[in-house]
């Protein structure tokens, strides 16, 4: 739960680190506020769009257990992992 809650904010940020980065290449300091006062909406709604594509594309492109889940559970002493059926 954990990962998947760093991959999205990951996913959030990226418009910011790359827009930091150009502003770092083009020799701007990305430290200035007047670089980023007209660009945070715009960066917000990238980071945004960019989350819910990667939800939607998560939910159509993730696998598919058709079975049950089988617990992990003892079997003559040995524990044995659960898995999809």
């Amino acid at each position: 739960m954990i990962r998947r809650v760093a991959q999205e904010l990951l996913t959030f940020l990226l418009p910011f680190l790359l827009f930091a980065l150009y502003l770092a290449i083009s020799g701007r300091r990305p430290h200035d506020r007047a670089h980023w006062d007209g660009q945070v909406f715009r960066l917000t709604a990238a980071g945004l769009g960019l989350v819910i594509l990667s939800l939607v594309a998560t939910g159509l492109f993730t696998e598919r257990h058709r079975g049950g889940y089988v617990p992990p559970h003892l079997e003559n002493g040995q524990v044995v992992p659960g898995r999809f059926q």
